[in-house]
């Protein structure tokens, strides 16, 4: 579990590199940027729905504070 969650904030980070790199070098004169961050909203989205998801299967559990 944590090498999937590890992997998708690896992704996430990356299409948010990927923003930044065309919002420079195109200097919004493409939809690039908007492209690049449109997708990491989506993956965003796909983890915390994920993480959900396996909270609710049993998969990974809270520890709580004490």
């Amino acid at each position: 579990m944590r090498i999937i969650v590890g992997l998708a904030f690896i992704i996430i980070l990356g299409s948010l590199a990927s923003a930044l790199f065309y919002l420079m070098r195109d200097k919004g004169a493409s939809n690039k940027t908007v492209n690049a961050l449109t997708v990491r909203i989506g993956l965003s989205v796909v983890l915390f729905l994920f993480l959900l998801f396996a909270h609710w299967m049993g998969w990974i559990e809270t520890t709580g504070f004490k």
